[in-house]
């Protein structure tokens, strides 16, 4: 049977990596898919670093769209990145009746509704195994190992990046600012991290699951963001010694009045496995009627590893190439009718519950005054931790957890205690999720 040939876009880190393990396991991955499948042309603007990579086996261009003008080519592979150029051509890629695979979280989750339309349309399948998690198959799971349960939440670490950091934080007892640092040395952390380390990249890739999970369409700009800068490594070793970890997750739920999505630090039980995942891994709980919690772990980033899920959306392609447009898995699970355009909750609506640090007097009364803020607000308290004073200080740290509320009266209550001139700083509010 003729080869599969694919056209690749952009051939830096995973673009190597593909074309590397594509090269070094053909023969295994020919069996699978039952034809061959072949990288032929590859677009990067430094062509020199390309035909390095390539040598002989495909043509190096310069121009992204001679790959996806050539008639030869069945699927192209877009790992340019970003917003811009990236949504260009795979929406001609898809109008020339290419198939695609990427691994821009980013531009599905913001474009995501335009271009699955556009594939649907054109009856080509864009897949995106790559674009959460890395070499975690967690789309793959969502959409087709799940497909029996009605899921009812998914929480994920998904950006190695800040969980590196927070790992670090804890083992350490360092601040965010000294281990930002040392993760931007070790390679751990861009330049400029802005995307990983305010949340944004994980609220890319929980706009996905969300999507998939629940049937609705990507709505990446209704999602609560809030990253790690923030956090104070008081506050990893006060929520240490009350039993718990903090980690950014990405958490999307169901609710009878909608769905919840948001990215923020969260504090999780220690004896959680998800709460032990250190470094810059990644991994994904997903809580499904049926199954109950599965745990999906594994390496969210790299060459080889995101080159591994590439592979696989092209084994898959290459197997449903022939097949009805109608009889293959859809885009984000649910048949394009069936999908349901159910509201995002604001964050005020959400129901969590929290760790408050308060930095106070040390004088009587304070506790009562804190305490009868929160009965008031019917906001119950599930443990406290008071710092004792060292001699000679004039104030102390108070550490509450309390039970689920609504997030709208927790602010209001918040806002009354920061008033009190007994609370000597800004409060620190960190949610906090049990995950059980």
């Amino acid at each position: 049977m003729k080869p599969i040939q694919v056209g690749l876009l952009g051939i830096g880190t995973v673009g190597s990596g593909t074309f590397k393990v594509l090269q070094r396991n053909q023969n295994e991955i020919q069996r699978r898919a039952g034809r061959a499948i072949h990288i032929t042309m590859v677009a990067d603007l430094d062509t020199e670093r390309a035909k390095a990579v390539v040598g002989d086996a495909a043509k190096v261009v310069n121009d992204a769209r001679a790959v996806i003008a050539n008639p030869e080519i069945d699927i192209v592979i877009e790992l340019i990145g970003g917003y811009g150029i990236a949504r260009t051509l795979v929406l001609e890629a898809i109008a020339a009746g290419k198939h695609v695979v990427t691994a821009n979280k980013a531009l599905l989750a913001v474009h995501g509704t335009e271009i699955f339309a556009a594939a649907r349309e054109r009856g080509v399948v864009v897949a995106f195994e790559a674009a959460v998690a890395g070499g975690i198959p967690i789309i793959k799971a969502l959409r087709e190992g799940l497909t029996a349960n009605r899921i009812e939440w998914i929480a994920g670490i998904i950006n190695g990046t800040t969980n590196f950091i927070l790992s670090e934080m804890r083992a350490k007892g360092l601040d965010f600012d000294v281990v930002l640092k040392e993760a931007q040395r070790l390679g751990y952390a861009e330049a400029d991290p802005t995307f990983d380390i305010e949340g944004v990249d994980a609220a890319h890739k929980a706009t996905l699951m969300s999507a998939i999970a629940f049937g609705i369409p990507v709505q990446f700009d209704k999602a609560y963001v809030e990253g790690i800068t923030k956090l104070n490594a008081a506050d990893i070793r006060y929520a240490e010694q009350l039993g718990y970890r903090i980690k950014l997750l990405g958490i999307t739920k169901r609710r009878a009045e909608g769905i919840e999505l948001r990215v923020h630090p969260t504090l999780i039980p220690a004896k959680r496995l998800i709460a032990n995942v250190e470094g810059a891994m990644n991994a994904v709980v997903v809580q499904g009627d049926a199954v109950g919690a599965t745990l999906y772990y594994g390496k969210g980033a790299g060459s080889e590893p995101t080159a591994s899920a590439v592979i696989a959306d092209l084994v898959d392609i290459t197997r449903l190439h022939s097949a009805d447009p109608g009889h293959r898995v859809p885009h984000l699970a649910f048949q394009h009718d069936a999908m349901h355009d159910t509201p995002i909750l604001p964050m005020a609506a959400v129901v969590t519950s929290f760790y408050l640090r308060l930095q106070v007097a040390d004088q009587a009364g304070v506790l009562a005054r804190i305490t009868g803020i929160l009965a008031d607000h019917n906001i119950s308290i599930d443990a406290l931790l008071q710092r004792e004073s060292a001699e000679g200080e004039a104030q102390t740290d108070v550490i509450i957890l309390t039970h689920d509320t609504v997030e709208g009266e927790m602010n209001k209550a918040i806002a009354l205690m920061q008033v009190l001139p007994t609370v000597l700083a800004p409060i620190v509010r960190i949610r906090k999720e049990e995950l059980s």
